[in-house]
């Protein structure tokens, strides 16, 4: 890995460019997940040159790194200004945060209302269970109990009813969803903080995946109901500026109403004799690229660029969702309302999880999603602005696939396969068991590392990279009968497999 004497640079770039190739197309808009992209000529090349001027910057110290603590507060701002807070909104005194993306803004909103409630020695966090899986995370890294709220099988949303009924005395935080990142509704956030309000419990609205395009939405004339700071009772909110923002990875912002719900997040330790340790988010040490990024993607695209942006994202969504009510044999699992299309299958001989395969075969990467109570499984599509135009060819390329999917039949797992994983517990998980389940699936198999051209030396010995199958459906068919606890030894066992040192 570590050359005796080094490597010319254009070596170097020439061994990542050939290892990107293996990678998902980030733009083109045929990748419904993970990325987000708006096709906007130069936006790459302009953010690859801001985050290059900033990128040994350290935000721990902003006296010591001013234009840092600069772009951030505007970065902050702006994320105000947009939903609901600032000079001469319902929320005036607004402060913020920029951490490095959902998953720690929703951990800091957890650790802010846990921190704040000191007499409560057995904290609890009311959540959806449509909520993202973060809040999970955040609960069990910071000793939190989580009390889950299930959500209308029609409309996918919690009832108020119901999340004021799961509030107990220990209770220091309540969440919902703007909108919710599985289906893309967004929760009654205006009636779910009128009942935290009422039981004096901090509200925060997770606004991460599609807060950044409701707004514009709304001024498109989409009826987005009533979710930012806006709404009394709102305590805090977040929202990724690597996301709809369409900033590079990762970025992201955390508002709180006002500096004294913030004063809990913070970290501060003096009683060593180096400096005193002053932390707003959950790293100390910070570059500054991924912020002077951000900062150089909102201003270059401006208002009126993310205005367009949600309008060709909408108009993307709506031709999508026509093409999944085309098609026999599907549904929508809601009538979209942001940026997700997210259907299901009504017809028992249509396997959702080959459809997903064969969508990737004819270059679609689409998101399968695994049944949970009485939601089934469904196939997600994150939206961007990339799609518009490739979106009038994916209504052919949709019917194509579920032709192929009714052709090839639903999964058939061995039947002494599907009786592990409905009998097994997470501890009788062996690592025998695990390689041999892995070894059935095609999981944890190498391949050779890419050739790099006549110049570059061949791999040495166990220089190779670690891949999934390229058809996931029979691994997909496995989790989804596993019930989530063994779901999820099952998943950290098999990515282990996949995340080994290339010696």
């Amino acid at each position: 890995m570590i050359d005796e004497k080094g490597l010319p640079a254009d070596e170097v770039l020439a061994e990542i460019r050939a290892l990107r190739a293996l990678d998902r197309p980030t733009h083109g808009g045929r990748l419904f997940a993970y990325v987000y992209d708006p096709a906007v000529p130069g936006l790459d090349e302009l953010t690859a040159a801001a985050h290059a001027q900033s990128a040994h910057v350290n935000g721990l110290d902003p006296t010591a790194f001013p234009s840092l603590l600069a772009m951030e507060n505007a970065l902050v701002a702006a994320a105000a200004r947009l939903l609901g807070g600032g000079p001469g909104s319902a929320a005036p005194d607004v402060v913020g945060s920029v951490t490095s993306g959902g998953t720690e803004s929703l951990i800091l909103a957890v650790k802010a209302a846990r921190d704040a409630r000191p007499e409560i020695t057995a904290p609890r966090i009311v959540v959806p269970v449509s909520a993202h899986a973060a809040f999970a995370k955040a609960a069990h890294l910071l000793r939190v109990t989580v009390d889950t709220v299930g959500v209308d099988p029609e409309t996918l949303r919690p009832a108020p009813a119901d999340v004021a009924a799961a509030i107990r005395p220990e209770t220091v935080l309540v969440a919902c969803s703007a909108p919710s990142y599985a289906h893309g509704v967004v929760d009654p956030v205006a009636e779910i903080a009128a009942v935290a309000a009422a039981a004096g419990v901090r509200c925060h609205v997770d606004a991460c995946f599609g807060g950044w395009t409701l707004p514009y939405l709304r001024r498109l004339g989409v009826p987005v109901p009533p979710f930012d700071l806006s709404v009394d009772g709102v305590t805090s909110i977040s929202v990724d500026l690597h996301k709809y923002a369409y900033a590079p990875k990762g970025v992201s912002v955390l508002l709180h109403r006002d500096a004294s719900l913030r004063a809990a997040q913070y970290f501060a330790y003096a009683d060593w004799p180096g400096y005193t340790m002053v932390n707003p988010v959950l790293a100390s040490t910070r570059s500054g690229g991924p912020i002077a990024a951000a900062y150089a993607t909102l201003r270059h695209l401006g208002d009126a660029g993310y205005l367009r942006l949600a309008a060709a994202t909408r108009d993307a969504v709506t031709a999508l969702a026509g093409a999944v009510r085309d098609v026999d044999g599907l549904r929508l699992m809601a009538e979209p309302e942001s940026t997700v299309v997210c259907f299901t299958a009504t017809d028992p001989d249509l396997d959702l999880f080959v459809l997903v395969d064969e969508l990737t075969a004819r270059g679609w990467h689409t998101q399968p999603q695994l049944r949970h109570a009485d939601l089934p499984r469904s196939v997600h599509l994150t939206v961007t602005a990339s799609v518009a135009p490739r979106v009038a060819e994916f209504g052919p390329a949709l019917a194509d696939a579920v032709a192929a999917a009714r052709a090839a039949g639903p999964v058939r797992l061995p039947p002494e396969l599907l009786a592990l994983a409905t009998s097994l517990t997470p501890q009788a998980l062996t690592p025998d068991v695990v390689a041999g389940l892995a070894a059935g699936l095609g999981l944890g198999a190498a391949t050779p590392a890419p050739s790099l051209g006549a110049e570059t030396p061949a791999p040495g010995p166990g220089e190779v990279v670690a891949a999934a199958p390229e058809r996931m459906a029979v691994v997909n068919t496995l989790l989804d009968a596993a019930p989530p606890a063994l779901r999820e030894r099952l998943l950290v066992e098999f990515v282990s497999l996949l995340q080994r040192p290339a010696w």
